[in-house]
């Protein structure tokens, strides 16, 4: 893993949630362990069926889990609870930056390094990739999703995200603290948004190249999709974005993400 050149460097932990991504966590492991300050990377396997925990141990992760599916915010605050504790070991003078990553970008979780640059050149609190279009799989999004995160985010903020979804981040730790607890399952990168603006931290969007499978157009994709309205609706709610939009009204804009 990349370390920094000296003792007062900042650190990077890396937090991956995982469920049933034995194909990918092992490249997405060691390719996260080359960004710059990284020095510990830990998936979060949450309740897989597969072979996930072993391939990211044997990838070099430290792998904490969850005997059943929690849903990736609980993930996320697992993955953080793990860093802390290590730290507690550890005894640090500075905690460590979190970045936070999906477990199937497999080589391309190496580009991360522009997402954890500005955190650590101390020009941004928090950073969020935008992505470019994918090309792993067809997509059969239509958009929804990403349409009602984006309007509740500028109804709540003013600030106007170009990709509301996006869990590739990389967050200072008192940024982190700020925003725990973290709101539940696929809500919880828009309640994360909202909770930073409204705290004052710097939140400054990035374009990286990362690529990763994308959710299809079967039935498996449509609940997928279903699910995730439905958490981000819920934590737009519980932060006073009601009435919610309505689908026809919310603007036609990049469905990248979705």
């Amino acid at each position: 893993m990349s370390v920094p050149t000296s003792p007062q460097a900042a650190r990077v932990a890396v937090v991956i949630p995982a469920r049933d991504e034995a194909a990918r966590v092992a490249a997405t492991v060691r390719a996260a362990g080359k960004v710059t300050a990284v020095d510990l990377v830990v998936v979060v396997d949450d309740g897989s069926r597969d072979a996930t925990a072993a391939h990211a141990q044997e990838a070099g992760a430290v792998v904490v889990g969850h005997h059943r599916p929690r849903g990736k915010a609980a993930a996320l605050a697992t993955g953080a609870q793990a860093v802390s504790a290590i730290e507690a070991r550890e005894n640090p003078t500075d905690p460590r930056h979190l970045l936070f990553l999906d477990a199937d970008l497999a080589e391309s979780a190496a580009r991360a390094e522009s997402l954890v640059r500005p955190v650590l050149d101390g020009t941004a609190d928090v950073t969020i990739a935008v992505m470019p279009p994918q090309t792993d799989g067809p997509g059969g999004g239509h958009g929804f999703v990403v349409r009602l995160a984006r309007a509740g985010i500028d109804r709540a903020t003013g600030w106007q995200a170009t990709q509301p979804l996006c869990g590739q981040r990389c967050l200072s730790r008192p940024a982190l603290d700020g925003v725990s607890p973290l709101a539940r399952g696929f809500g919880v990168e828009v309640g994360m948004t909202i909770d930073l603006l409204r705290r004052g931290f710097r939140v400054a969007e990035v374009p990286v190249d990362f690529q990763h499978r994308v959710t299809g157009a079967d039935w498996r994709g449509q609940l997928h999709r279903g699910r995730q309205w439905l958490h981000v609706a819920e934590a737009l709610a519980r932060r006073g974005v009601v009435p919610l939009p309505t689908l026809p009204t919310l603007p036609r804009r990049d469905r990248r993400t979705n």
